[in-house]
């Protein structure tokens, strides 16, 4: 495997959204033996920096939208999500779902309207609330993010694709009732396939890890992919292999497998 393409919450990461010793240690044993490792994640690289502290590389962020250099902390790639498209998401989503509150993410910040009541206590020095909704449009984002307490996550990616199917890529990331809307042809299937590109890298080489439906399309598309034992039920359903729990080190597990022959 000449490359390792992982998730961070709920894959990489224990509970606790630390990385532990045996993962280090893995993740050191792959790198000597030649192989590059890019984190892929929903988050945005404010996060990012926060928790991968002491590894160094690339992250593909926010969903595929962001390329993003960790040791430099600099954005090295964007794509953002544009206006129209965000506004007709938005309009169409609101009739289906009444409750429904959208914010988007810039990448430095979270933005959002009255009625997005979702809050990320870590994230509070990153939030700016604005009067309406069309005051989310005023800056360039890579990310529409639609809540509703009321449903599940899995709903609200129906409702999307039921409403506005062909205006964006629906996602979500595991948070409750949290659907994440990016720009046609964003995703992190396609991001690691373009960054492989320039490398080099065939996707026969690559190892790719996830827990949610929004890691779906790199497990598809890489070499070997592997789910993670606590994925949700599409993904354990959808990947050909399996590995154990982020509580039980199943990314380091697969990796001391891979590395050790």
């Amino acid at each position: 495997m000449k490359l390792i393409a992982t998730d961070l919450d709920g894959t990489l990461l224990r509970d606790d959204r630390t990385v532990s010793r045996r993962t280090r240690d893995a993740l050191r044993t792959a790198t000597e033996s030649g192989a590059e490792v890019v984190f892929v994640t929903a988050r945005p690289p404010r996060f990012v920096d926060a928790l991968t502290t002491g590894l160094v590389g690339t992250a593909i962020c926010s969903n595929g939208a962001i390329v993003y250099d960790i040791g430099e902390r600099q954005v090295v790639g964007s794509r953002p999500l544009a206006v129209a498209a965000a506004r007709k998401v938005a309009a169409t989503l609101r009739e289906a779902v009444p409750s429904v509150g959208f914010g988007v993410e810039t990448g430095h910040h979270v933005r959002y309207e009255p009625s997005y009541v979702l809050r990320m206590p870590e994230d509070a020095a990153a939030e700016q609330p604005v009067a309406v909704l069309d005051d989310l449009w005023a800056v360039p984002f890579v990310k529409l993010l639609a809540h509703s307490s009321e449903h599940s996550a899995d709903f609200m990616v129906a409702a999307a694709e039921t409403v506005a199917g062909g205006e964006a890529q629906f996602t979500h990331s595991g948070g409750h009732g949290l659907l994440e809307v990016s720009a046609l042809g964003v995703g992190k299937a396609a991001a690691l396939a373009a960054l492989c590109a320039e490398r080099g890298v065939d996707a026969a080489d690559v190892v790719a890890f996830g827990d949610m439906p929004n890691d779906l399309s790199i497990l598809r598309w890489a070499g070997l992919g592997y789910a993670m034992a606590n994925a949700h039920e599409a993904v354990l359903a959808a990947a050909d292999r399996r590995t154990l729990t982020n509580e039980e080190d199943g990314v380091a597990v697969a990796l001391e497998d891979l590395f050790s022959r």
